[in-house]
């Protein structure tokens, strides 16, 4: 075999290594027009327009050092902004709820997961300036792998809903513009919230908020006499939670919260259960014996439980001799 065919096979090997590319989610290149858009959406006109299109830039875009200011600077202040404007909002509509549930509310209010789906259902991102092709292929598989799901789930998952990743990008698009609208408005939290909140419609309340899979998994658990213990541990700003039953690894969840990685292991882990891959654990005999660790997991549980349904109940907090 001469050289000329050896580099022909090398190329045909590395075409074959580049990952076939969805369709671009598309760029709206009329940079009037993408603002036009937005101000549409939110009914709101903006006084000065050089924050929209601040909003509505990516640091990729001319190169990443280009004279137009990327989103960065307004994400970072939409984060804080949006956080203090739920923080009120659930504080004055749930009067009766604890710190605990109110951080639980609004961390699935805000998390990546359900920003990333407001972006997709008011499709945000063709809106984005950017260069950054791989970061096109991310959204692109990601918005594929929503429309996949029920309609319903488009704006009310909170936690890793989607077999894709939500790529932060879309969760830092819906800040960046909330900032605009913060600083532009002279940050007026009040007008931020009047103008942004029906964005997140569905709003996750105390009735709603999906919660689901912890409950489902420690109902699964117990009706086979099993326990489900969660372990956390934190590395580098995100959190990793793993679900034992059974003293076997059963499932896996991370994210930047808490509440959230809790919430996707438990996912993870009911999938497996169910699903046949991990089926055999709820089947395992135990040995019985005097306070074994499944034992002693199991009053832990209970009074985790009692407590819990106390709080919900606006009851005393009971306490155990």
């Amino acid at each position: 075999m001469n050289a000329q065919h050896i580099n022909q096979r090398k190329r045909g090997r590395q075409a074959a290594d580049i990952p076939v590319a969805l369709p671009p989610p598309g760029f709206v290149a009329d940079r009037e027009e993408a603002a036009g858009r937005v101000e549409r959406l939110l009914q709101y006109q903006f006084r000065d327009r050089t924050l929209l299109e601040e909003a509505l830039t990516h640091q990729s875009a001319d190169g990443g050092g280009g004279a137009t200011s990327s989103y960065q600077r307004l994400e970072f202040v939409g984060d804080a902004a949006l956080g203090l404007a739920f923080s009120n909002f659930l504080f004055l509509t749930n009067p009766g709820l604890g710190p605990g549930a109110l951080s639980t509310l609004r961390a699935a209010n805000i998390s990546t997961e359900k920003l990333a789906r407001v972006a997709v259902r008011h499709d945000l991102y063709p809106l984005l300036r950017r260069n950054c092709p791989r970061l096109d292929l991310l959204v692109g598989q990601f918005i594929e792998s929503v429309k996949q799901e029920p309609e319903d789930d488009l704006g009310t998952v909170p936690y890793g809903g989607s077999v894709v990743k939500a790529p932060k990008v879309l969760a830092d698009i819906v800040e960046a513009i909330a900032a605009a609208v913060y600083v532009d408005c002279k940050f007026d939290l009040e007008k931020l919230w009047k103008v942004t909140r029906w964005l997140f419609e569905p709003i996750i309340t105390v009735e709603t908020i999906d919660e689901q899979p912890v409950t489902t998994l420690h109902e699964l658990c117990q009706k086979h006499g099993k326990v489900a213990q969660f372990k956390t541990w934190q590395k580098g700003g995100i959190t990793a939670v793993n679900v034992f039953v059974g003293g076997e690894l059963v499932g896996i969840g991370s994210s930047e919260q808490q509440v959230i990685a809790k919430l996707n292991a438990a996912r993870d882990a009911l999938g497996k259960l169910t699903s046949g891959a991990k089926k055999q654990v709820l089947t395992m005999t135990t040995t019985p014996g005097n306070g074994s660790g499944d034992e002693v997991g199991a009053l832990r549980e209970c009074k985790q439980k009692l407590s819990e349904l106390c709080m919900r109940k606006h009851w005393p907090k009971p306490f155990f001799k």
